[in-house]
């Protein structure tokens, strides 16, 4: 059973939806005590970064999945999920993220336009969340991206230059992209995650 986080940040329908359409069972969770009994969880959301971590602090949401990356089970964070990954955000200044991965989140620097929005390529390395899958096409819709450790990147995107998409450590996976807004790629990374074993 999969635990989709609800931390008012919104996308929650399409995520259930795309769940729905692999026949894997998932449910919306508010309440944090609850995570525990999850077998994976996933941190989606669309929203700023300050107001998400504000949100997880005073509902002891953060203490739950903090508590649940520590139990070694497998968790994916999505777009924002992701980012709320990192130690820190420069969105709107300076804030403190979940710090489950090294390294920090910061707009685009480039003279394109943002946000980057769109279908776009992900050069993906070889790791079991992209099996049957090979450089995907995958929507996008953010202003900013990570910045860590190449220990941690098992995919990246071009747009004028190359950045972070997907990352990886230990039980721990995000997705700059939307999987649940990309079609057959994204509902087979969706279906892949939900295969993931120890």
């Amino acid at each position: 059973m999969i635990a989709i986080i609800d931390y008012n940040m919104g996308n929650l329908a399409s995520v259930v939806n795309a769940f729905k359409k692999i026949d894997a069972n998932a449910k919306v969770v508010k309440n944090p005590d609850e995570i525990k009994n999850f077998d994976k969880i996933i941190l989606p959301g669309v929203g700023a970064f300050g107001d998400a971590m504000e949100h997880l602090n005073q509902t002891g949401m953060k203490d739950a999945i903090l508590e649940f990356a520590k139990s070694g089970k497998y968790m994916l964070g999505i777009c924002l999920g992701m980012q709320l990954l990192f130690e820190k955000s420069q969105e709107f200044g300076e804030a403190k993220g979940l710090s489950l991965i090294e390294g920090e989140v910061d707009y685009f620097k480039t003279t394109l336009k943002v946000p980057h929005m769109g279908w776009n390529k992900m050069f993906n390395k070889e790791n079991k969340i992209f099996e049957s899958l090979q450089n995907p096409y995958l929507y996008f819709v953010h202003s900013l991206h990570a910045v860590c450790d190449d220990k941690y990147i098992i995919g990246y995107t071009e747009y004028d230059y190359k950045f972070v998409s997907a990352v990886h450590k230990d039980n721990i996976y995000g997705f700059q992209p939307h999987p649940e807004k990309s079609h057959n790629n994204g509902l087979k990374i969706l279906k892949n995650f939900v295969n993931l074993k120890d």
